[in-house]
């Protein structure tokens, strides 16, 4: 019995069935968009050489299945299936065939039916086959061009943050100039004014001395600012040297003790256990002792700052920063290195002349002559800084 004929026949139900089982299916939400037309897809074909393959008369036409399965793959890929529901829908397809031919298999021979079932079995298997083959590649190729794209993208953004590095290089350096002359005239216009001690002056004074102040802190900021720049553009160079340790820290203590004596804090300096000497770039030691200090000062408003040095192994030295501050809490001490981040909202301290810029820096440098730093801090009694840097 030749079922190719009843196959043709029905090729029109077959289809119309097979679409809404896919609709209907829940696990295929890839068609939850697409038109009739568009799930229906090259269904028609692949039924049409299944036919010729059920055909004893008729030359079986694989090639069909194959092609019509390959473009199946690929355009479920530019649809967006997922493996499995390409799978589910050959699965419908299957039961749908069947169930359309099932009253004539009843009345063919058990050699027709047989060699009916193994045929369309083979021929779905084969389209699934093609069609996961051709599904692979289009979703291959896909990835690929999104590869290039994000490539393309990356090399974009990357150019862009360099423009914008450069660019805000270049304002700092141009804003310190004319910041520069501000305060060097502002400074000669109060030294002469209280030279001739004048009382109506009083109040031109004290508006020169705003200027002054605000213009420092932003020559400062821009400083930092350009710090943070050289050091992101890799052109922040260390020049190491053999220093000395005690020298260098009675430097330190000598520039920020004014600072502690004006707030009327305790300034402590536990250093007997440091090294002699050690081999690092001796300005950047500064910068990291006098930002961390100062920044301590700048957060106490009672109590003390201790500063504390040691050899911590054949390797490394260290040194700590104890204050009895404000604290950070938990959830901002993994930003508080981030350029500009401001953990502490007491009104008292927000006022005060701090950039955000000096933990990033200390954070960068350490970085930069291959230390570490730590933090432990709790809210509203204090933190305490350690920097563990090589002697060597």
């Amino acid at each position: 019995m030749d079922f190719s004929q009843t196959l043709s026949d029905k090729s029109d139900a077959i289809i119309d069935q097979w679409v809404e089982a896919v609709y209907q299916d829940q696990q295929i939400e890839a068609t939850q968009e697409l038109t009739f037309k568009a799930v229906r897809d090259s269904l028609p074909r692949v039924l049409k050489a299944l036919a010729t393959v059920l055909s004893e008369s008729a030359t079986s036409d694989l090639q069909t299945v194959v092609d019509a399965s390959l473009e199946h793959g690929t355009l479920r890929a530019e649809q967006g299936f997922e493996p499995a529901e390409i799978a589910r829908e050959y699965r419908l397809l299957r039961f749908v065939i069947f169930s359309h031919l099932e009253q004539d298999l009843l009345q063919g021979s058990p050699q027709d039916v047989l060699r009916a079932v193994r045929l369309i079995d083979t021929v779905i298997d084969e389209a699934i086959a093609r069609c996961f083959n051709s599904y692979t590649q289009g979703r291959l190729q896909e990835f690929k061009q999104l590869q290039n794209q994000l490539r393309l993208t990356n090399q974009e953004l990357t150019r862009l943050v360099h423009a914008n590095k450069e660019s805000v290089s270049q304002l700092a350096h141009e804003l310190k100039t004319p910041l520069t002359s501000i305060i060097g005239y502002s400074d000669l216009f109060l030294r002469q004014h209280r030279q001739q001690s004048l009382q109506d002056s009083y109040s031109d004074i004290e508006s020169i001395e705003r200027v002054l102040k605000s213009s420092r802190l932003l020559l400062r900021l821009i400083n930092d600012t350009l710090e943070i720049s050289r050091y992101d553009a890799g052109q922040m160079k260390l020049q190491p040297t053999l220093t000395d340790v005690g020298d260098l820290i009675n430097l330190v203590i000598e520039m920020i003790e004014p600072l502690a004596l004006a707030k009327e804090l305790s300034l402590v300096v536990d250093c007997d256990r440091a090294p002699q000497q050690v081999t690092t770039d001796p300005l950047r030691l500064q910068q990291i002792l006098t930002n961390l200090l100062s920044n301590a000062i700048r957060y106490t408003q009672t109590g003390s700052i201790r500063l504390e040095c040691w050899i911590e192994s054949q390797q490394q030295w260290a040194i700590s920063v104890t204050d009895s501050g404000v604290g950070i809490p938990p959830e901002a001490q993994a930003q508080i290195f981030n350029p500009y981040f401001r953990a502490v909202t007491d009104p008292l301290v927000q006022s005060t002349d701090g950039t955000g810029l000096g933990l990033a820096i200390v954070s960068r440098l350490v970085q930069l002559m291959h230390g570490e730093i730590k933090v432990n801090s709790q809210l509203g009694k204090g933190s305490t800084f350690t920097v563990i840097l090589p002697l060597d």
